[in-house]
C-alpha cells in the first residue's frame, strides 16, 4: 500500500535489494512527491518480466507457491502496479548481455515503451506521486518531514546490508553516502552517530537455531525518545513491539524510565519459526515460539553489557582520574562552608531572590568551596581535584554530621521538613512534624526549574547566557531542519542556535538558569523530542514540551552529593512551587511515611 513517498521508496529500494545490488542511488526531490528515483546495479528485467511486473497480482520473486518461504524482502509485482496507478513511473532496466528495455505508465495506463540505453541494472523514476488524487495529497505532511522519512527508510535498510552501498541525493544535494564492504559495527555507527562505535557493545549471541547480532550502546550512551533502536529480523528492518519491550526489559535496571538506549539488533531465525506476511508493509512479524526470542534478546543484551564492565559507566582515562584523589579528613582551620551558599536565616529559611543557582541550576554536580587563601574547587561527586598541597581543601562531607553555623530549623516550621541526610545520593531525607519525608532530587529539582522557566516565559523575560566559545554540535540533516524551524520558539527560552552546514548546529546561547550544563545532550534531546511533535500541537503544547526538556538537563541529578544546606534549600522552594508534588513526566518527586505508618512497621501499632 502507498501511502506516502517514504513507503514507495522502501517497496523500490528492497526490489533493488533482492535484484543483487552492489551499489543504490536514491533521487529526491521535495522530500519524494516530485520526484522518486532509484538506480541498481542488479540483475536487471527483460521485457516480458518488466511487463509481468507492472501486472496486479503478479510476482517475479516466487519461485514455487511456498509463501511461506519466502527469503526476498518482498514480491517485486506487489508494489509497482501500485505505485503507477498514482503517479507517473517509468521503468527502465537492462540484463547482462542483453538490450535495455523502458515502460511508462501515467496513473495506471501505459504511455511510451521501448528499448533503452542504460547499464546493467534497474533504473526507477516516480514522478507527481499523487497529483492526481488531491484527497490523498493533501494529507500528505511537509516536503521536510516526508523527506526525513523517505532518509529513515533509506538508513534502515542500509543498515541491514552492510555489503552494499548506498547513496541518497536530496534536491540535488548529497545527504548520505556509504560504502559497501563495511563491518555492522562500522555501518551502524556512520548511519546513527559517530560517537556510538565508541560507547557500545558487540552482540554475538546463539540459542537453539536462533542467531543474535548487532551493536547495543552503553546504557550512558542513551537517548529522550526510542527512535534510534533498530530491529531486523532475516535482514528485513520491522517495528515490532516484542523486540521492543525486549530492548526496555534488558535495560530496565540500567536506565531512567524516560531515557531510551541506541541499539540496532539482527536477529536471524529459521523461516519456519516466524511469518512475516502478517503486516501489508512486513514492518511487524509473528514468531511461533515468541517466549524464546524474548529471552534471548535480553540475555543477549545483559551479557554483552555485563562483559563490558566498567564501560557501562564510561570510565575516564587513568590519566585523568590520575588528578583526583579520593576524600580525606579536612585541615584544621577549615570551615568548609561553601562561599557561594544560599541565604539561610537563623530559622533556615530560604531565601527566594538567591534561587538555586549556586550549583543545583546548572546540573553539573559541582560546588565551589573557598579555601584560607582564597582559592576555589569545584567539587564533583565526593572527588576533588588534587592539588598536591597539603592544606588544600576537601570535599562537601559525606553523610555526616557538619558544624552549625545557625541555630537548627524546627520541623514545625515546614510542610517538608528539615533535611537529616541523604540516601544513596538521590534521595533527600528529611524530618516533618508529622512524619518522615523522602524526596528525589532530580525529580523534585526538574519540576522547580521548569516552573521557573514557565513563569520567565509569562514575563517574556528569559535570560540566556553566552558561551565563551559557540559550541557546535553534529546531528542528522533532518534533526537539523526540524531545530532550525523552531529557532524562533526555542530563543524564547535563551536558547540561541544558527545552522551550521547541512549537518551541525552552532550553540551561542543557553539559558541562564541551566548554566553551561550538558550542550551537546540538551540539543540533541530537543532534535528528537521536536521529531515526535504532532504539527497539530498548539505553540503552547510546543513550547512545554521544550521546556520540559530543557528542565532535564537543568536539574541536578541523581548521584550528586548535596550539603545539608543545599537539601534544605530545594525543601523550601518545593513548598512555594505550584505542581511540585510530582515531576515533569508524572511521576511523584516526594513521599511521607507518617509517624503511625512507621510504627506499624516496627509492630508498635
Amino acid at each position: 500500500m502507498v501511502e506516502r513517498p517514504a513507503s514507495a521508496l522502501k517497496e523500490l529500494v528492497e526490489n533493488a535489494i533482492d535484484a543483487g545490488a552492489a551499489r543504490i542511488a536514491v533521487r529526491l526531490a521535495a522530500g519524494g512527491t516530485e520526484l522518486i528515483e532509484v538506480i541498481d546495479d542488479g540483475c536487471g528485467m527483460n521485457a516480458a518480466d518488466m511487463a509481468l511486473a507492472l501486472e496486479r497480482h503478479a510476482t517475479s520473486k516466487l519461485p514455487d507457491d511456498a509463501i511461506e518461504a519466502v527469503a526476498t524482502l518482498g514480491f517485486r509485482g506487489e508494489a509497482l502496479p501500485s505505485i503507477a496507478s498514482v503517479a507517473r513511473l517509468t521503468i527502465e532496466s537492462r540484463v547482462r548481455g542483453a538490450d535495455g528495455w523502458s515502460r511508462t505508465v501515467d496513473n495506471g495506463e501505459v504511455v511510451a515503451e521501448g528499448p533503452a540505453a542504460l547499464p546493467p541494472g534497474t533504473r526507477v523514476r516516480v514522478e507527481q506521486l499523487f497529483a492526481r488524487v488531491p484527497a490523498r495529497r493533501k494529507f500528505l505532511r511537509s516536503a521536510r518531514a516526508e523527506y526525513g522519512a523517505s532518509l529513515d527508510v533509506v538508513k534502515r535498510l542500509a543498515m541491514a546490508r552492510s555489503d552494499i552501498a548506498f547513496s541518497v541525493e536530496h534536491d540535488g544535494r548529497r545527504v548520505l553516502s556509504v560504502q559497501g564492504g563495511e563491518t555492522r559495527p562500522e555501518r551502524v555507527a556512520a548511519l546513527t552517530d559517530r560517537d556510538l562505535a565508541e560507547n557500545s557493545v558487540a552482540i554475538d549471541f546463539a540459542r537453539e537455531s536462533l542467531m543474535l547480532g548487532g551493536v547495543a550502546g552503553l546504557p550512558t550512551f542513551n537517548r529522550g525518545v526510542a527512535d534510534h533502536q533498530y530491529l531486523f529480523v532475516n535482514g528485513r528492518p520491522v517495528k515490532d513491539r516484542l523486540l521492543a519491550g525486549a530492548v526496555r526489559g534488558a535495560y530496565a535496571e540500567m536506565l531512567a524510565r524516560d531515557r531510551h538506549p541506541v541499539v540496532a539488533l539482527f536477529l536471524d531465525v529459521p523461516a519456519d519459526q516466524v511469518d512475516v506476511n502478517v503486516h501489508p508493509a512486513k514492518t511487524e512479524v509473528r514468531f511461533r515460539d515468541p517466549a524464546l526470542v524474548r529471552g534471548m534478546i535480553v540475555s543477549g543484551l545483559r551479557r554483552a553489557l555485563d562483559e563490558a564492565g566498567h564501560r557501562s559507566v564510561q570510565r575516564p582515562s587513568e590519566a585523568a582520574l590520575g588528578m583526583w584523589t579520593s576524600e580525606s579528613p579536612s585541615p584544621s582551620g577549615v570551615s568548609g562552608r561553601s562561599g557561594s551558599q544560599p541565604d539561610l536565616n537563623s530559622a533556615g529559611r530560604y531565601s527566594p531572590d538567591t534561587g538555586l543557582g549556586w550549583g543545583l541550576s546548572a546540573g553539573s554536580g559541582t560546588s565551589e568551596t573557598s579555601s584560607p587563601a582564597g582559592e576555589g574547587l569545584k567539587h564533583y561527586s565526593g572527588l576533588a581535584l588534587h592539588d598536591r598541597r597539603p592544606t588544600f581543601m576537601t570535599p562537601p562531607p559525606q553523610a555526616r554530621a557538619e558544624a552549625a553555623h545557625a541555630p537548627v530549623p524546627q520541623t514545625i516550621d515546614f510542610p517538608l521538613g528539615v533535611a537529616r541526610g541523604q540516601v544513596a545520593k538521590t534521595y533527600i531525607v528529611a524530618e516533618a512534624e508529622d512524619g518522615l519525608v523522602l524526596v528525589d532530587q532530580h525529580a523534585a529539582h526538574e519540576r522547580l526549574v521548569l516552573e521557573r522557566m514557565r513563569r520567565a516565559m509569562q514575563g517574556g523575560n528569559v535570560a540566556s547566557q553566552a558561551l565563551l566559545l559557540p559550541e557546535v554540535v553534529e546531528l542528522d540533516e533532518p534533526g537539523c531542519d526540524r531545530l532550525e524551524a523552531r529557532i524562533a520558539e526555542l530563543a524564547q527560552f535563551g536558547l540561541e542556535l544558527e545552522r551550521f552546514g547541512p549537518r551541525a548546529m552552532l550553540v551561542r546561547a543557553t539559558p541562564a538558569a541551566l548554566g553551561q550544563g550538558d550542550v551537546l545532550g540538551l540539543v540533541t534531546d530537543l532534535a528528537d523530542e521536536l521529531a515526535s511533535f504532532d504539527e497539530a500541537l498548539s505553540l503552547k503544547e510546543r513550547l512545554d514540551h521544550v521546556a520540559s526538556t530543557m528542565a532535564c538537563h537543568g536539574s541536578v541529578r541523581a548521584g550528586r552529593i548535596l550539603s545539608v544546606a543545599e537539601m534544605n534549600a530545594l525543601l523550601r522552594e518545593m513548598e512555594v512551587t505550584p505542581h511540585s508534588g510530582q515531576c515533569n513526566h508524572g511521576r511523584p518527586t516526594w513521599v511521607k511515611l507518617a509517624h503511625g505508618d512507621i510504627e506499624k512497621l516496627f509492630g508498635r501499632k
